[in-house]
């Protein structure tokens, strides 16, 4: 991408998709794009996985949001989870990236309860990079095990296919609930051509797996459509028979923060700052009650309520603090007092069945003799061990640093937040990019010595600036939402809003789980 071009304006650009001429083409189908079909069945879309597959596949000329529209609308007055292949993008191929974003919506969708409609359109998946996409886990056979799945879980799944739909792709729509069909698409496990180089036999499209075979002879959908409104007012009135959504978040209460400076000055944050400043955005107008306020300050604990609901929040304190016998704490470091704070809040808050919210802006834990006599890996363990066995809901924004151990104790994308959103500011790697950038350098030279050569001034020169701009693009945090690590990176204007909507989402089901730990290094 053009480095002149906002974070905005990619943005936009990823939404046009695979461009002008793939849409005009589209269109001269009598179809409608991915983003246009979502846009006349639902209202309120909040997008996940934009950014999938960004500045990825450049050999195959890129997938531009992994060639597949997900995430959760309203229609007919009921939260669902949308997930529509979008054919200006190959054809609505499956690459690597688009397996795991539709297994990552299907993974929210499980967690939370919430209906699933598949908008097919797709030639299913992308031959040239097939074993990545075909055989493990978490690829491509996946998502119609959990179809099955989600099915016996009692989560409604419609399916509603609008172009093509073929080979293995053709068992998501058929393990569906309710299954539309328009007219001029095709569903079959090998199209014409194969069929006539697998067996011989020549037949068309229509004849193969056409809508009015399929509803007249095999009997596979249930509802033939004209054409794509058609097939989305049906849609529309099939979702509106289903329970009513009964919301227990609140969306018009308002934050305290709008009686002070705009909450358009959200997101640009200075080295030090006091996070308590920022919970006044986010939170509702009512007290946060911190939680054992003077004691482990750099982690800020403490009760607030978002849309009503009662929360816990657990975020990093970002300017220096004095601990009580006078030594600085560094804002972002986790410290043995602060672990075992959080862990004790994170244990009190599942007792209570009470959602948490995380604020990452993390550096990591101190390190160092004194903090390692301390028992900072013990502390850090027992961090990790409650928030990897909580049962309520969990919801985490990344306002800056996430690195390390620091992403995992504070619920990064590895102990199943129920939704993980970023800032822009927000910077995603093992350690912070000065610290790794030399140690790379370090490993590089060494190898290089190992080989017998010597690199000169002008040389190490070269070689950091190179292994500084790469660390700084990996880190950047375009670079984790490409691949997933977040679902969205938010405007921070707008972050109360789409916290207010993951909580929504997230409280819909409440499993009854007992909270649990084993055994805690105490």
């Amino acid at each position: 991408m053009p480095g002149h071009q906002s974070h905005s304006q990619i943005a936009d650009v990823i939404r046009t998709g695979g461009g002008a001429a793939a849409i005009q083409r589209q269109h001269a189908k009598g179809r409608l794009t991915a983003r246009e079909r979502i846009a006349q069945l639902s209202s309120d879309f909040f997008e996940l996985g934009l950014w999938a597959a960004w500045n990825m596949y450049a050999d195959h000329g890129g997938a531009p949001s992994a060639g597949v529209v997900t995430g959760i609308g309203t229609v007919a007055g009921r939260q669902v989870m949308l997930i529509a292949n979008d054919a200006t993008v190959k054809a609505g191929a499956f690459f690597p990236m688009t397996a795991k974003k539709v297994l990552r919506a299907q993974r929210i969708a499980m967690d939370n309860r919430l209906p699933l409609v598949y908008l097919v359109d797709s030639a299913g998946v992308f031959l040239p990079l097939q074993d990545e996409v075909f055989p493990d886990e978490d690829d491509f056979g996946r998502i119609f095990r959990n179809n099955a799945v989600i099915s016996a879980m009692g989560i409604p799944q419609f399916a509603a296919i609008m172009g093509n739909c073929v080979a293995g792709g053709g068992y998501l729509p058929v393990l569906c609930d309710k299954l539309l069909m328009t007219e001029g698409s095709g569903l079959y496990l090998a199209g014409p051509a194969l069929v006539k180089a697998a067996i011989g036999q020549v037949v068309d499209s229509e004849d193969l797996g056409g809508a009015a075979m399929h509803a007249q002879i095999s009997g596979t959908i249930d509802f033939r459509e004209k054409d794509d409104p058609a097939c989305l007012d049906r849609l529309q009135r099939l979702i509106g028979m289903l329970p009513e959504d009964r919301p227990r978040v609140d969306l018009t209460l308002k934050p305290r923060g709008e009686r002070s400076e705009p909450r358009g000055s959200l997101g640009s944050l200075p080295q030090e700052y006091d996070v308590c400043d920022l919970l006044p955005h986010l939170l509702d107008d009512a007290l946060f009650d911190e939680y054992k306020a003077e004691f482990g300050p750099t982690l800020v604990c403490g009760y607030g309520r978002l849309g009503g609901v009662a929360v816990g929040v657990v975020a990093n304190q970002k300017r220096r603090t004095k601990s009580p016998k006078g030594e600085v704490q560094i804002g972002g470091v986790i410290y043995v007092d602060a672990a075992d704070k959080a862990a004790r809040f994170i244990m009190d808050c599942n007792q209570t069945r009470m959602p948490i919210i995380f604020l990452q802006d993390v550096n990591g834990f101190m390190v160092g003799r004194d903090s390692e006599a301390a028992g900072i890996i013990r502390a850090g363990a027992k961090l990790v061990n409650v928030i990897s066995n909580s049962v309520v809901p969990k919801i985490t924004l990344i306002l800056g640093g996430s690195y390390g151990a620091g992403n995992y104790a504070l619920c990064g994308k590895a102990f199943d937040p129920r939704f993980i959103f970023a800032w822009p500011t927000a910077r995603y790697a093992v350690m912070g990019g000065e610290q790794a950038a030399e140690t790379l350098l370090d490993i590089t030279i060494g190898a290089l010595k190992r080989k017998g050569h010597d690199p000169d001034a002008d040389e190490l020169t070269a070689l950091k600036n190179r292994i500084h701009a790469d660390y700084a693009e990996q880190t950047d945090i375009r670079y984790a939402a490409a691949r997933l690590w977040v679902d969205a990176i938010l405007d921070p204007a707008r972050t109360r809003e789409a916290l207010l909507l993951a909580l929504s989402v997230a409280l819909r089901h409440d499993d009854g789980r007992e909270f649990k730990t084993g055994v805690l290094q105490t």
